[in-house]
């Protein structure tokens, strides 16, 4: 859940873009859990399960059913307070993310818990794990909006559940890509075509790209999880709460009294 930096034309792959995010979290993870921290829940005893700025929980919304006993994996965890969630309520939970500072974060969070969830670094594109190996797979704005290939983290994350396994993962909504990064008025006005693809990016004043964020249309989504193999059962758009009156980034109440802000996509692998 970021603000989008600057566009910079061009073509952006999987290596440029891992890269880049790994970099740009590492030196990033200490200053968003300065501002996010007690949002995400990063410091709350048996963590906290929010699907995006609207506040929308886990503990109401139960996209991914009854967890406990049930392998568990967080794809793009951060510092991990949805997987230290998932623990609290029984679950076998291991939380994958690609920058060690954001890893780290979820190790100092968990330096007195009896039984600390597993942390796994690596990218989203090449799962680390044998096939048929969870249950369940969900990810909260990790992972997905940050990889080049999201269509082969669908494809890994049907390898890596076993047959009737849940996916279900959160992302900024895609009509938000039309929209300056603005809480205020100046966010309400299409600048950009919902249908371009070019990434965002950051460079620095090498040319090094530092930061990259990728766009995917709904019907792109859909797409991508039918050809894994998956079955969409449900796009959930979380409402602003009338009592929410903070901003984050680009959400704010303003903006989320007009348009979604977070698109949630439930899956499941067939039996």
């Amino acid at each position: 859940m970021t603000s989008r930096p600057p566009r910079v034309l061009g073509e952006i792959d999987s290596d440029v873009s891992e890269r880049a995010n790994r970099t740009w979290w590492d030196d990033e993870a200490d200053e968003y859990h300065v501002e996010h921290g007690r949002f995400i829940g990063g410091d709350t005893p048996g963590g906290e399960f929010v699907w995006g700025p609207e506040r929308y929980r886990e503990s109401d919304a139960r996209l991914l059913g009854d967890v406990a006993g049930r392998d568990v994996l967080e794809v793009g965890c951060g510092s991990a307070p949805c997987a230290r969630w998932l623990k609290a309520q029984r679950a076998n939970v291991i939380g994958l993310d690609l920058s060690i500072g954001m890893l780290h974060h979820g190790i100092a969070a968990m330096r007195h818990d009896d039984d600390p969830v597993p942390l796994v670094q690596a990218g989203a594109e090449h799962l680390p794990f044998a096939d048929a190996s969870f249950d369940v797979a969900c990810s909260s704005f990790g992972a997905v909006p940050f990889v080049a290939d999201s269509a082969r983290v669908m494809q890994e994350v049907a390898r890596v559940l076993r047959p009737g396994g849940r996916w279900v993962f959160a992302t900024n909504h895609p009509m938000r890509w039309m929209f300056l990064d603005d809480p205020g008025p100046e966010g309400l006005v299409v600048r950009m075509s919902y249908f371009s693809r070019t990434p965002y990016s950051e460079t620095d004043d090498d040319g090094t790209v530092t930061y990259v964020e990728h766009h995917r249309t709904i019907g792109d989504r859909v797409r991508e999880i039918v050809a894994a193999g998956l079955v969409l059962e449900d796009i959930v758009e979380p409402e602003w709460p009338d009592d929410l009156e903070d901003e984050w980034g680009q959400w704010s109440p303003l903006r989320g009294s007009y348009f979604p802000g977070t698109a949630i996509f439930v899956c499941r692998k067939p039996e």
